[in-house]
């Protein structure tokens, strides 16, 4: 496989032209994985341990790994297709759609989280709401953490079966494997440290393919005069030909980038999605577990010039990519610019980095996963009041299910070419009517008991129904994929709204002695926690970090708003 001068491509099988000292620097990787497995095993000794990391790690250690849970198919293959298919709106994932959230994650919503001492997500729901919404939810996010999971297991599939020339499942089973074993030894403290590891050699990797995608193309100048030709200018503008009736690449308006993305599936995502939550709530006190999602902020503000511009240069190198009649997809675009710019021993760092990152995805929805099954849904509906150590037992037995059904789900992934459409999909199912129920519950003291389950419920049904009926069956016209989960988003959080607002209306509300700490103006005692020594320094201070990261992010548009 080869790209011509005049930027053509000749299909002759992806296959990275990797050597010895390619797989020496990939095997040194998989042995320190292990061996910190191994390592952090010593420290598993109660369910907490294994589930929470014992809440006992700094903010520095949670921030990085928060953000490396993030950096799996989602950021690499997937914001790289996003890139080649809809070019600088790319940003929006980022400056808009990760950012608010994630401040109001630290600000607002991680005191009730780590306050109220819950262990998941879905427990809070059970201490605000009843017991149907808790199992509902558990259920729900249960399944999607399994989806989301397979999803990394998939795109890490693509790198070795491009690597090792390898079929796809037996990619997906080998992968999956070896994620099993360094979760199922060492728990999250395991997978937490791996994800600080994996940060850096995802960092490692990211940024000479673009250094030398740039390169090739003549750099940003030669870039953007190639695309603009090619895609028109509103290719390389954040928010040009998003008026509403306008159109641009994206298939969306300003009006549904902002409440869909921006607010629906970015909040509904960053402050309900326990992959990432569960990070911040193995901190060791609140004020590292504020400080957690705010750390990792920044370092996501810069990500996106990593993972947006070698999507552009393959939009320019690659013009067949995501064509009609062509066999290459969006999701290509991270694997045949790694074949055809990086030299041997620098090409052994990026795959590396590629199977980092779909490691850390993987990881983060699989320990998220057996958290919830374990303590949500077996723990208090199937086999209760067992001792510590059946549990933390069944925890390391459901793990090993989890990635079984995760090599399953692998295979579902592999139908989408553009697999950040397939997980917005998802958010927009699960996260989304999750968050409404959240909001409200979290903000309406006189939100009922039974308005939770129902909420669910709705908002569940209607994104489906948008979904698969009004937009796949096209009794409305939406341009994308994207475009149709930004309104499925949309419609899912107003229904969940309404629906909880009817059924609160015409059930009792639970006694306020029993929210304290549960919803915003109301405080427990867990709250109140002062900062330990060190952490009251001015530049700690989470209200700092926070609006800084949004004063950053709004700047950061400037350039490519015009």
């Amino acid at each position: 496989m080869h790209f011509q001068a005049e930027g053509h491509y000749l299909a002759d099988g992806l296959r990275l032209p990797t050597n010895g000292l390619d797989y020496t620097i990939l095997a040194i990787y998989f042995a320190v994985v292990l061996g910190i497995g191994f390592a952090a095993r010593a420290s598993v000794r109660t369910s907490l341990d294994f589930f929470l990391s014992g809440r006992s790690l700094p903010a520095w250690v949670t921030g990085l790994a928060f953000v490396a849970a993030n950096l799996g198919a989602t950021e690499i293959l997937g914001m790289a297709a996003t890139g080649a298919q809809y070019g600088v709106a790319v940003v929006h994932w980022y400056w808009i759609g990760a950012i608010p959230a994630m401040v109001f994650l630290g600000l607002v919503m991680m005191p009730f989280y780590y306050g109220s001492k819950v262990r998941s997500v879905p427990e809070f729901l059970l201490q605000r709401f009843d017991r149907p919404a808790h199992l509902l939810s558990s259920v729900l996010f249960a399944f999607a953490a399994i989806l989301i999971a397979g999803v990394n297991l998939y795109a890490l599939s693509i790198v070795v079966e491009a690597l090792l020339g390898w079929p796809q499942w037996v990619s997906i089973v080998v992968a999956g494997f070896f994620v099993l074993a360094y979760i199922t030894v060492g728990g999250l403290s395991s997978a937490i440290y791996n994800e600080v590891l994996q940060f850096f050699v995802i960092l490692a990797a990211l940024i000479p393919l673009t250094v030398l995608g740039l390169k090739r193309v003549g750099g940003w100048d030669g870039l953007t005069g190639s695309l603009e030709k090619s895609h028109g200018s509103d290719f390389l503008s954040a928010w040009g030909g998003t008026g509403i009736g306008d159109a641009n690449p994206l298939g969306a308006n300003w009006l549904t980038i902002v409440l869909g993305l921006g607010f629906v599936l970015s909040f509904g995502y960053w402050t309900t999605n326990f992959a990432e939550v569960q990070r911040a709530l193995s901190a060791k006190n609140l004020s590292a577990a504020k400080r957690t999602p705010l750390i990792a902020a920044f370092p996501k503000i810069f990500i996106v010039f990593a993972v947006m511009i070698p999507g552009l240069v393959a939009a320019v190198l690659v013009p067949r990519i995501g064509t009609a009649g062509s066999d290459l997809t969006y999701n290509d675009a991270i694997p045949l610019l790694m074949q055809e710019l990086l030299p041997n021993g620098v090409l052994g760092i990026a795959v590396t980095g590629l199977l980092a990152a779909f490691m850390a995805g993987m990881a983060a929805n699989v320990s998220s996963f057996n958290t919830v099954f374990t303590a949500d849904i077996w723990a208090k509906y199937v086999v209760r009041d067992r001792d510590d150590t059946y549990y933390l037992r069944f925890g390391r037995l459901i793990t090993a299910i989890g990635v079984l059904a995760s090599i399953g789900t692998a295979f579902l992934a592999a139908s989408f070419s553009n697999i950040m459409s397939y997980l917005q999909t998802l958010f927009s199912f699960f996260n989304v009517p999750m968050f409404v129920v959240f909001i409200i519950g979290m903000f309406w003291k006189r939100a009922s008991v039974k308005s939770g389950f129902w909420g669910l419920i709705a908002g569940t049904v209607a994104a489906m129904v948008n979904y698969f009926v009004v937009y796949k069956q096209g009794v409305i016209a939406i341009p994308t994929d994207q475009g149709a989960n930004f309104v499925s988003a949309i419609v899912g959080f107003v229904a969940g709204a309404v629906v909880m607002v009817a059924v609160t209306l015409f059930t009792a509300p639970k006694p306020e002695a029993e929210l304290a700490g549960l919803v915003y103006g109301t405080r427990s005692p867990g709250m109140e926690e002062a900062p330990s020594e060190g952490d009251d320094a001015w530049y700690r201070r989470p209200a700092l970090l926070g609006w800084g990261a949004i004063v950053l992010a709004a700047a950061c548009y400037l350039p490519y708003s015009f």
